[in-house]
């Protein structure tokens, strides 16, 4: 009979076909992998007969303690730590060929910043709904920040659907196993993220509009919303029909007033 998993603290639930875990394993041959939630080692066991490392990160002590028990593999290092905590210095990135990983779900944003930020691939389970948001298109109901900045910084490939019923407790949801490679020469700046990120949050609306309800956190005047919103380009698109590539054009004409502005 399958024994039942308590849901943890951070609502994760775990996998329990094997088959699938096999299949995730798949990558590791001969790499430093980075395992982040490996909870109680489904995915962990078959990396460590793959991989020429793994680093798995725990937070849950229970679990820690638990894979401490039960794993003892020369080529496997346990740390019982906040993914999201640990500095440069206590998990080496450079030392990271991969990140293979069955994430928590509820730090998936966080994880994906993290591969793009380091430049690391990466196979991940993560929700079917969230990685239809990676995906959107432009002018689609799913179409959010995260579209854009996945599809700015990320190749996208989809591997395999994973039905609910693959995990322990099982979740509403379906999730879904995908590919993450950073694009070449995806070198956006923090600025600009901020100011894409800002116009998203109007997403329905004009570019004018978004520009002139985004003035508190772009300081922008009326000036800079009539100035592009007079040109062709954008004179009647709304931002989210814009691509993510038109996004980061418009976010850098934007800097550009700014800088003059302060000049």
């Amino acid at each position: 009979m399958l024994k039942k998993f308590k849901m943890t603290k951070m609502g994760q639930v775990f996998l329990v076909n094997r088959d699938i875990a096999l299949n995730e394993a798949e990558h590791a041959y001969g790499k430093n992998v980075l395992e982040i939630g490996p909870g109680h080692g489904i995915l962990t066991l078959e990396l460590c007969g793959k991989a020429k490392k793994v680093i798995a990160v725990e937070k849950d002590k229970l679990l820690y303690d638990e894979l401490r028990r039960n794993f003892n593999f020369e080529n496997l290092a346990l740390l019982n730590a906040d993914f999201l905590d640990l500095t440069d210095q206590e998990l080496d990135p450079a030392a990271i060929d991969i990140v293979i990983s069955n994430i928590p779900y509820v730090i998936s944003s966080e994880v994906i910043s993290w591969l793009v930020k380091h430049r690391k691939e990466a196979i991940l389970c993560l929700q079917k709904e969230f990685v239809g948001h990676m995906m959107a298109a432009p002018g689609t109901r799913d179409y959010t920040k995260l579209s854009v900045f996945s599809s700015l910084s990320l190749s996208i490939s989809e591997i395999m659907v994973v039905d609910k019923g693959n995990f322990n407790p099982i979740p509403s949801i379906d999730s879904e196993i995908i590919y993450l490679k950073p694009k070449e020469g995806a070198d956006i700046t923090e600025g600009e993220w901020r100011v894409i990120n800002a116009l998203m949050q109007h997403k329905k609306k004009t570019v004018r509009r978004a520009i002139l309800d985004s003035e508190s956190s772009l300081h922008t005047g009326k000036e800079v919303a009539d100035a592009l919103s007079s040109e062709d380009i954008y004179s009647k698109r709304r931002i989210f029909s814009m691509s993510p590539e038109e996004l980061l054009l418009l976010a850098r004409r934007i800097i550009s007033f700014q800088n003059m502005k302060g000049s």
